[in-house]
């Protein structure tokens, strides 16, 4: 599962995801994408289920790239503890992501196994997602 080597602090802030991604709308690798549609914390456990699901349907031909990265920690205090006495502790990590954002991009694939790949990677996903393909002309 993908999380940080190391970070500078251990626990962060929950903070908001407004307004829509900057960066990483476009494709820079791939042929087709997966864009997502609703801002949302994705888990790095969601991101692995999915990127499982699109390479084990593509037969591992072709070539599959992660556009994003878990590298926010969530803090759980554990069940049944009273409120107080601080955060909890680090429990998994989440990748923030905003509309328009690509998440996963994948080449070397015929358009109807692209688009079926996609769905299934999709459906482990919590978000909304979108399925793109590269513009010729």
């Amino acid at each position: 599962m993908l999380q940080p080597s190391r970070t500078k602090f251990r626990k962060q802030h929950k903070g908001r995801i407004h307004g829509a991604a900057k960066s990483g709308t476009a494709l820079n690798f791939g042929e087709y994408g997966l864009k997502c549609l609703e801002p949302e914390r994705i888990n790095a456990r969601e991101i692995e289920a999915a990127r499982r699901a699109i390479t084990r349907h593509m037969k591992r031909a072709g070539r599959v790239w992660i556009r994003v990265f878990p590298d926010v920690p969530v803090s759980k205090k554990p069940a049944e503890v009273r409120m107080g006495s601080g955060k909890g502790a680090p429990e998994f990590w989440v990748a923030k992501v905003k509309p328009g954002r690509i998440l996963f991009e994948i080449d070397g694939v015929d358009l109807e196994t692209a688009k079926e790949s996609m769905r299934l990677g999709a459906a482990k996903l919590s978000v909304a997602t979108k399925f793109v393909a590269r513009a010729h002309g």
